[in-house]
């Protein structure tokens, strides 16, 4: 038993983490004598329907597969595609059978939470956007969080941990719990004691809506910090949050009144893209939390769809395997991969692993995967009002 209900990744590497029924699989198959060579394909909608969704989760799932008998093609992630395979693997069945739900896991979750968060950044595209969505998963689980948030467009996260491992600094301020602790009425101690304690490269930024009204607390944070002041945020719950976009706007009148228009105000609070679009001319950034951590999985499933070089597919799914295209008006294009493609259009899919080693290139890099998110959110005029 472990401390914490978490599946290792030993577990996960050696096949463990699956459902019952591929092992069982894997043990008729062996005595049957049986281990043909299969193409398999993982798909959300078998044509293209126009609702797109954004790849995602591709890193893990490489990872994954390496090391074993086989091959792999992918589009990379930060990819936009709304039908056919988004991944094709060949080898011995029984080679990656048992790695089937960790590997849907990988795709499915990661790229449900990527297209949410391009959601908020096609509502929002020239405002800050962080990812405040760790809180509201498995803690096992926020690194994946975070990174499909970055490559969905966002700026920046919350969650150290999860920066530990995708190689990225966290951000991030103060709670409420900050000024709570420090007592009503004594909300200038605790940013001034924020101001004297943290280092100087993290922004100074106050909450200010833990006792009194917004505007209030903002005119006594300029006050209490002066020119070191950044910016503030505005967290305020639901139930007293009224106007938002008003009281956004009246925060920002009264610091232009007093000279302090280069405050920046941000915004945070149970937001989602309807939000960022209301409020995307009035604040200077926004705190996302569980619009992205909790965004449903796309739906995947792999299938097998040739056996020993034959077409093979069962009722609802096309045999044979196939190709992805992004057509010269931004569309997306499925056809059968020994054939041509659409004149001028772009192949999505290309290798990624051979012969069990990763060949990916900057398929997995996320920085590249941010800039083809948005180059594709443009392309196919993802998000447009």
């Amino acid at each position: 038993m472990t401390e914490f209900d978490i599946v290792d990744a030993a577990a996960i590497r050696d096949g463990r983490a699956t459902d019952a029924y591929f092992e069982r699989t894997e043990a008729v198959l062996d005595r049957a004598g049986r281990n043909p060579r299969v193409v398999a394909e993982v798909t959300a909608d078998q044509f293209p329907d126009g609702d797109f969704e954004l790849f995602a989760g591709l890193k893990d799932a490489l990872a994954l597969l390496e090391g074993r008998d086989v091959d792999a093609d992918a589009i990379p992630e930060g990819r936009l595609f709304d039908g056919g395979p988004v991944m094709r693997i060949e080898g011995p069945y029984r080679e990656f059978a048992r790695l089937e739900t960790s590997l849907l896991g990988f795709l499915s979750h990661a790229s449900g939470m990527a297209t949410a968060a391009l959601d908020c950044r096609a509502a929002a595209p020239e405002s800050q956007v962080l990812s405040f969505g760790a809180r509201h998963v498995h803690p096992s689980m926020t690194a994946a969080v975070e990174r499909s948030a970055l490559v969905g467009g966002f700026d920046g996260f919350s969650h150290v941990a999860a920066g530990d491992l995708i190689g990225r600094e966290a951000s991030g301020t103060m709670p409420h719990a900050l000024s709570i602790c420090f007592g009503r009425g004594e909300q200038e101690a605790a940013w001034r004691a924020f101001d004297e304690a943290v280092d100087e490269s993290v922004p100074r930024i106050a909450l200010c809506d833990t006792y009194s009204d917004e505007v209030d607390e903002t005119l006594r944070a300029v006050a209490a910090l002066g020119d070191r002041l950044d910016g503030v945020r505005l967290d305020t719950t639901g139930s007293r949050r009224g106007d938002f976009r008003h009281i956004v706007r009246e925060v920002q009148w009264e610091l232009d009144a007093r000279g302090h228009a280069d405050v920046g105000v941000y915004v945070s609070g149970g937001l989602e893209p309807a939000d960022l679009r209301e409020l995307r001319d009035v604040a200077d950034g926004f705190g996302v939390g569980g619009y992205v951590s909790n965004a449903d999985p796309v739906d995947f499933a792999l299938d097998l769809v040739a056996v020993d070089g034959e077409p093979a597919a069962k009722r609802g799914k096309l045999s044979g395997a196939k190709a992805v295209y992004r057509t010269a008006d931004g569309a997306h294009a499925v056809g059968l991969a020994d054939r041509s493609g659409p004149e001028d259009a772009e192949s999505l899919m290309g290798p990624a692993i051979r012969d069990g080693e990763v060949v990916a290139g900057d398929a997995t890099d996320l920085a590249a995967a941010a800039e083809r998110a948005l180059a594709d959110a443009e392309a196919v005029g993802y998000g447009a009002e």
